[in-house]
């Protein structure tokens, strides 16, 4: 019998037990069906929540409470996709992986199951992924369900053609919608995409003259640091001709291209003027200014944050900043556009855009010095890229949908143990880089807990650099370092810490920036400020605080991340909003009110 033969009769004995354990309520199935150290990480099936149970325990206990109400069933390997393979990624490392279908009785989900063989021989879950794709009655309108179009005189009642029809669309004037997004980045258009295929009516408003400007308006040399095989928007992705690695106009036209073609309805030069929410009510009353336009008020039902997950730049009160005379911004402020010949810079910090604007301005003429504060973590483009991508996004490589469900089924935490691995295979290619790094007087780290870029990413959103040149600039002394923290500035130079003196007549702030929760407190006031919660890093169940989850407050939603994490997530954060909408679930923050019968 063939490997695939076996793989799939595994599965399906697996997929079986697992729904007669589910259909009957048998909690202790679970000490048979999983690893003692398994996941099971769920999107949405069972509590409305992203949780990720780990350890038998747990997932007894969820299930316990929840298993009636979601009413798994329907188990089957998933048609069209990637039948079960047994795979051996790493040596001593092997499982069958499977994608699955089942119900639940809200919803249709989609996940993916890892077997591996237990010491007794037994096949037992090593992690398995349940997300739902969508919600029983409403049909997306793709395929076989995508609109038929009108013609100019189609519309016998109106006679509107299809440009009048977007336009009106647009406008608002004769309705109100179901939910405003702030902000018209990657995160704000791909939830208006998926909310627009769940049949919501939604409006982005975008400060920024054009869509993409938030890209556009950055220093010149910016190119995306993720590969293109992971970077594609939901349902639109980029020509088989795109760059690996973005530039930031190219993006940001993109962006533009993908409005227009998924027919989302953005506000550009709108500005959110205040925002306050009725509980009484459940809806919230919105004060925007349009460009070109009197005040509108808009009365939503739901709000979602996508303004990006860094908000205002952090500027230090360094000790005599106030009498340096030269030229002083941040890196949010540098646009790349200017000739620094001859001339002696400091950047300060050593994140991925102090060391962006060092190479600028050492590309362009200066003599440019960085003042690393704290330990980096730097990886090569060339080895760390494709190590941490190319087992599931890379040329050639599995259909986008088969690798997004790949990556949601590796819970962060199983994650965070599987690249202290990698980071040591990642640093012994990237060696002589990181010993020239180190003989320049650059601190390295390998992460939190030797979990390299994912650890710095997930629990900082910083401290972390993918060599795009910077690192080999520093290595030839093109760039020096200096390791120790600022301790006041002079009208012409940076005292450090250690006594050293930097003479400079450009000094550039690394020094990060503000989080989301401190954007809502700027956009909507103290009071929703203080009753949301913090956003990003790790919770005890190591998966990402609030964002694309409960905000803390009812009808408010948090959305971010990067282009991949906006795709993945993103659909998630949509089912949840309408779920809300049409009364399926309360608001995880008002279920102290929910009403009789809603689950």
């Amino acid at each position: 019998m063939s490997t695939t033969a076996t793989a799939e009769q595994t599965a399906l004995a697996w997929l079986d037990d697992l729904a007669a354990a589910l259909e009957h309520g048998t909690v202790d199935a679970i000490d048979r069906l999983f690893l003692e150290d398994g996941y099971w990480r769920d999107f949405l099936a069972m509590t409305w929540d992203i949780r990720t149970l780990h350890g038998r325990e747990n997932m007894k206990a969820v299930l316990a409470e929840r298993w009636e109400e979601t009413a798994f069933s329907g188990f089957t390997l998933s048609p069209g996709l990637t039948p079960p393979t047994l795979r051996e990624p790493a040596p001593g490392l092997s499982f069958i992986e499977a994608f699955i279908d089942y119900d639940t009785r809200l919803a249709h989900g989609r996940g993916v199951i890892r077997l591996r063989q237990d010491s007794d021989g037994e096949w037992r879950a090593w992690t398995l992924l349940t997300a739902l794709r969508g919600l029983k009655g409403i049909e997306s309108p793709m395929g076989a369900h995508r609109p038929v179009g009108h013609s100019p005189t189609s519309d016998l009642e109106t006679r509107l053609n299809w440009q009048e029809r977007r336009e009106q669309q647009r406008s608002f004037r004769e309705r109100e919608p179901d939910v405003v997004i702030v902000g018209a980045g990657q995160s704000g258009l791909s939830i208006a995409a998926h909310l627009k295929m769940l049949g919501v009516d939604a409006l982005v408003i975008e400060k920024n003259e054009r869509i993409g400007d938030n890209w556009r308006n950055r220093y010149d040399s910016l190119v995306l640091h993720d590969p293109v095989w992971a970077d594609h928007l939901a349902y639109l992705p980029f020509p088989e001709s795109w760059p690996v690695y973005t530039p930031k106009d190219k993006l940001a036209g993109w962006f533009e291209h993908y409005a227009d073609a998924m027919e989302l309805n953005v506000w550009t030069g709108a500005e959110l003027i205040d925002g306050a929410y009725d509980d009484d009510s459940g809806t919230w009353t919105l004060h925007v200014r349009p460009r070109g336009e009197e005040v509108r008020e808009l009365r939503p039902a739901q709000v979602v944050l996508a303004t990006g997950t860094l908000d205002k730049p952090i500027i230090p009160a360094f000790e005599g900043m106030d009498r340096y005379r030269g030229l002083l911004r941040h890196t949010s402020e540098h646009t790349g556009d200017e000739d620094f010949t001859g001339r002696k810079a400091v950047v300060i910090g050593a994140g991925v855009s102090a060391h962006d604007v060092a190479q600028d301005l050492c590309e362009n003429g200066a003599e440019v010095t960085m003042v690393q504060r704290s330990e980096t973590y730097v990886l090569s483009q060339k080895h760390g890229i494709p190590a941490i991508f190319g087992g599931i996004y890379y040329e050639g490589g599995p259909p986008l949908v088969e690798c997004d469900l790949l990556n949601a089924a590796y819970p962060w935490g199983l994650s965070l143990e599987l690249a202290k691995g990698q980071t040591k295979a990642i640093a012994e290619l990237d060696h002589e880089l990181l010993d020239g790094l180190e003989r320049a007087g650059f601190k390295l780290t390998s992460g939190v807990n030797g979990g390299g870029l994912f650890s710095l990413a997930l629990r900082r959103s910083g401290g972390f650099y993918i060599d795009v040149g910077c690192s080999q600039l520093i290595v030839d002394g093109e760039i020096a370092v200096r390791g120790s923290g600022v301790d006041h500035f002079t009208e012409t130079s940076v005292v450090l810490e250690d006594g050293t003196e930097l003479e400079a007549s450009v000094v550039v702030l690394g020094t990060g920036y503000t989080g989301m929760r401190e954007t809502a407190r700027r956009l909507f006031g103290d009071e929703l400020g203080d009753r949301v919660r913090d956003v990003w890093d790790l919770d005890d169940e190591l998966e990402l605080r609030t964002i694309w989850r409960d905000s803390g407050h009812p009808g408010f939603w948090f959305m971010g991340g990067n282009l991949s994490m906006a795709r993945v997530y993103g659909p998630a954060l949509a089912l949840q909003i309408v779920a809300t909408l049409r009364g399926l679930i309360a608001h995880p923050s008002a279920r102290a009110r929910q009403p009789e019968g809603v689950a």
